[in-house]
């Protein structure tokens, strides 16, 4: 069986919240891509609820893009406890965690949700930007680290 790096990760180890440089691949023609783990809560203790992680995927898009050139794409963990965020190039943690930090910063003081609507979004009722503005306010407080492994 294929070895997935997200699965080689002890889980029971980490601890949340931090960025994780999952890996670098160079792509055929040379490109790199960068892979991120974007933790938020704590694995197997906690879950980001469906509407928040849904509206901080909606900000995250905008928001992040101001702060990394080259970013391909940001998607919430199947787990629900963070995201996989994916860039050309190789980008240092401490420049995502930066960004993580302006884009949550910015996410408490919305009042709109951006694409929250039928026509740009497929689930445009599952957002709630309370919870997108209390899970911004938790991570800044708690601080976004780079050292992922409890010692």
């Amino acid at each position: 069986m294929i070895k997935v790096e997200s699965f080689e990760l002890d889980h029971k180890k980490v601890l949340a919240p931090y960025v994780r440089k999952a890996g670098v691949l160079k792509g055929e023609k040379g490109d790199l891509v960068t892979k991120f783990d974007l933790r938020f809560v704590q694995p197997n203790k906690e879950m980001l609820e469906d509407e928040g992680i849904h509206t901080l995927e909606h900000f995250l898009a905008t928001f992040m893009r101001e702060k990394i050139n080259g970013l391909i794409d940001i998607s919430p963990m199947g787990c629900r406890t963070g995201f996989y965020m994916v860039t050309f190039g190789e980008v240092e943690v401490d420049k995502v965690i930066e960004a993580i930090n302006y884009s949550l910063d910015k996410i408490t003081k919305q009042t709109e949700i951006p694409a929250a609507n039928e026509t740009q979004c497929g689930s445009a009722k599952l957002h709630s930007l309370e919870l997108a503005k209390e899970y911004s306010r938790r991570i800044l407080e708690e601080g976004m680290k780079s050292k992922f492994y409890r010692d």
